[in-house]
């Protein structure tokens, strides 16, 4: 059996669906930064998530810095940005836009390099209460001018941007806490926790940020929140009591949904 042919065994012996696929870029990734092949294929074998191995993930067709102990964006949160860019569209020119909850900062990554191929530049700020996801954001979105503030929700972001902020990604943790330890192994144990448990009903965060939004989006503002789909209907009401105008997308492609809250423009 051939070398890569061996790593492919391993990994499918450990039930690893995309054997094929993981085996080429854990040895590609052994070639380029000199690391040991069988130190990394052994360390995914025990589970660690692949990101952690390689150091990146590909989001939104774009490679994105992955740190260990930070969240792994999920594909299906490209549809949030998608929502975001559609909206970012209608608005004048550089809307300001805040990352919350931001991991890796790969939604503003995203939403920047989606919107400046169209000559769209928008003004970027994220925020994160893990210091660890503040370091990797910081390796993303410094390069393209964004600042990565520390802390929790709110708390960091500059005072000049209340009531100025056009769009606000909020990937908020929504795993109901009862609910995590039937997560996957690499979510559950790599993973902080904090970027996962969204309290007794997934919604613990999310109604924190929805309390707090009003006062520093702009008029006309949205916050775009993903969710799971029971939860959807629950969410709309918290927006709709705290004023907000709300409205469910969902994608069977993604199998997302994507909650949207729109500020009135007075």
């Amino acid at each position: 059996m051939t070398p890569i042919g061996d790593v492919v065994a391993q990994l499918r012996a450990a039930g690893c669906v995309f054997a094929e696929d993981e085996a080429r870029l854990l040895t590609d990734a052994a070639a380029q930064t000199g690391a040991d092949l069988a130190e990394l294929v052994a360390r995914r074998v025990s589970g660690t998530p692949l990101e952690y191995l390689l150091g990146w993930t590909e989001f939104h067709g774009i490679r994105v810095a992955v740190s260990s102990g930070v969240f792994v964006p999920r594909q299906r949160t490209a549809f949030l940005v998608d929502n975001a860019a559609e909206l970012a569209r209608t608005m004048p020119a550089h809307p300001v836009v805040v990352d919350m909850c931001c991991g890796s900062g790969a939604l503003g990554l995203a939403l920047a390099t989606i919107l400046a191929a169209e000559g769209r530049p928008i003004e970027l700020a994220a925020a994160d209460i893990e210091p660890t996801a503040v370091e990797c954001a910081r390796r993303n979105l410094t390069p393209i001018g964004a600042h990565v503030y520390e802390g929790d929700l709110f708390q960091p972001l500059p005072r000049e941007l209340r009531g100025r902020i056009d769009i606000l990604l909020a990937n908020t943790p929504y795993v109901p806490s009862e609910m995590i330890s039937r997560m996957p192994p690499e979510a559950r144990d790599y993973e902080p926790r904090a970027a996962l448990d969204g309290g007794p009903d997934g919604l613990d965060i999310f109604r924190r940020v929805v309390t707090a939004a009003r006062t520093w989006l702009a008029p006309g503002g949205h916050l775009l929140v993903e969710s799971s789909e029971a939860q959807a209907r629950p969410a709309i009401t918290v927006l709709s009591a705290h004023g907000f105008t709300g409205r469910i997308a969902e994608s069977e492609e993604f199998y997302a949904t994507v909650l949207i809250g729109t500020k009135s423009n007075t």
